[in-house]
This record gives C-alpha cells, sequence and structure tokens, in this order.
C-alpha cells in the first residue's frame, strides 16, 4: 500500500473512531445525540434483552478477537501491517455504531435520583468517567493504541518504535484506568434504566474477561517487567490488592 495512501486510511479510521467515542458519551449518557439508550423503538423485554445482549456479544468477539496474536498474524496476510491498528480501530468503531443503531430500549427505571443538584452531580461523575478513560489513552501512547503512530511512521519512512513498558500517573494507581474510567462512565447515573443495567453489567463483564486475555498478552510482550507490575498495582480498584 502507497505511504499516502496508508496514512489517509488511518487518518479517516482516526476520525471515524473519535465521533464513535464522542457518539458514545451522548448514547449512554443520554444527552445530545438523536438516539440515546433510552430511546428508540418499543418492543417486549425479552426482546429487547435478547437483541442487546447478542449486540453485546459481536461486539466484544470481534474486539478481543482482532487483538489476539494469533489473529495479527493471520489477518497480516491480508491486511498490510502498517494498517493494521487501523482497521481494527475501524472495525471496532463500526460494531459500536451498530450497538448504537440497533440497541433497544428497556425504558422502567431501576432508580432515578429527583433532586437536581445531586443529580447534577452524579452525571459529573459520569462525565469524569469518560474524561479519565480518555486521559489514560494519552498518558501511554494514545496514538499509537489508535493506529495513527503506525501510519504517521510510515509515511515519513521510519520504522515504529519497538514497544516499551511504562506505567505513568494513573497506571501507579490502577492497571486498567481505562476500563476504570468506562466502569465509572457506565454505571453512574442518575437515573438507571432496565436497559441501561443490562449494558452495565454485560459491559462490565467483558471488561474483566478482556482484562485476563489482555494481561496474557502484555506478559507475553513484557515478561517480567510486566508480572512485577502486576504484583504491585491493582486491577481496578486503587491501593487495593484483592484483584
Amino acid at each position: 500500500m502507497d505511504r499516502l495512501m496508508a496514512f489517509l486510511y488511518g487518518l479517516a479510521c482516526y476520525v471515524v473512531f473519535f465521533f464513535t467515542m464522542l457518539y458514545a458519551v451522548g448514547f449512554v449518557s443520554g444527552v445530545a445525540v438523536p438516539k440515546t439508550i433510552d430511546t428508540g423503538a418499543s418492543v417486549p423485554t425479552l426482546e429487547a434483552s435478547a437483541v442487546d445482549l447478542l449486540l453485546i456479544v459481536v461486539f466484544a468477539i470481534q474486539h478481543s478477537a482482532m487483538a489476539r496474536r494469533h489473529f495479527k498474524q493471520w489477518w497480516t496476510k491480508f491486511v498490510p501491517a502498517a494498517v493494521e491498528r487501523s482497521t481494527y480501530v475501524l472495525f471496532s468503531s463500526l460494531m459500536l455504531a451498530l450497538l448504537f443503531w440497533q440497541w433497544r430500549p428497556m425504558p422502567a427505571q431501576v432508580w432515578q435520583i429527583a433532586d437536581p443538584q445531586i443529580a447534577a452531580a452524579v452525571t459529573g461523575l459520569s462525565i469524569f468517567g469518560w474524561m479519565i478513560a480518555r486521559a489514560s489513552t494519552f498518558l501511554v501512547n494514545h496514538f499509537e493504541l489508535f493506529g495513527l503512530h503506525q501510519v504517521g511512521a510510515i509515511l515519513i519512512g521510519r520504522e515504529a518504535p519497538a514497544q516499551t513498558f511504562q506505567a505513568p500517573l494513573l497506571y501507579k494507581l490502577v492497571r486498567h484506568p481505562t476500563y476504570l474510567g468506562l466502569i465509572v462512565a457506565f454505571w453512574v447515573t442518575p437515573m438507571m434504566t432496565v436497559g441501561h443495567l443490562l449494558f452495565a453489567v454485560a459491559t462490565t463483564a467483558y471488561i474483566f474477561v478482556g482484562i485476563v486475555f489482555e494481561e496474557r498478552d502484555l506478559i507475553e510482550v513484557f515478561g517480567d517487567n510486566y508480572r512485577s507490575y502486576r504484583d504491585r498495582v491493582s486491577m481496578l480498584v486503587p491501593w487495593s490488592r484483592s484483584d
């Protein structure tokens, strides 16, 4: 693939990811987007639960399978290695977009905070969770995680540098601050509906399963450096070694 074309493709994939994640904030929070987790055509609860769980499972399979080393070795026989990460980001974004589009709401309320000041504070905490999730990617290498670093290196004729283990700032408190931020964003809400609860439970379960696979890969790459880090730092709860 031509260097410029690879870069433009990677840039396009990143733009798709960027707007998909912006939409995700509105989708979960219920603000500023045309379709949220609690809006859309009403269907029977059993049908809605089945469809919504299927959407989350499809995303989870794609998101985890395409990130595994053996899949990448096979996939790069067909997709240039330079754009492998960008393609992964694109597919993940498209799976999320499918979830947003086809999600079936279940608007029955589990809880609702009536006090407007407390509700606003809870919403702010949820937004703070999104901010933690995004900020933690910049603490390592945001653009490498989402494919731009690789296509940028190809464009200027440099090889992407070898991965090095680092654990800055938030990573000194927990091993997975991105996932911690997402859990906060998914669960902290002034109004929890049945559909939102299903989303929070299912995505949190996937996060824990994904961590198992991710940490296996990190040990393969970084060996004893990561094992030592795992022994010192909590998975998701700061200053706790119970996980």
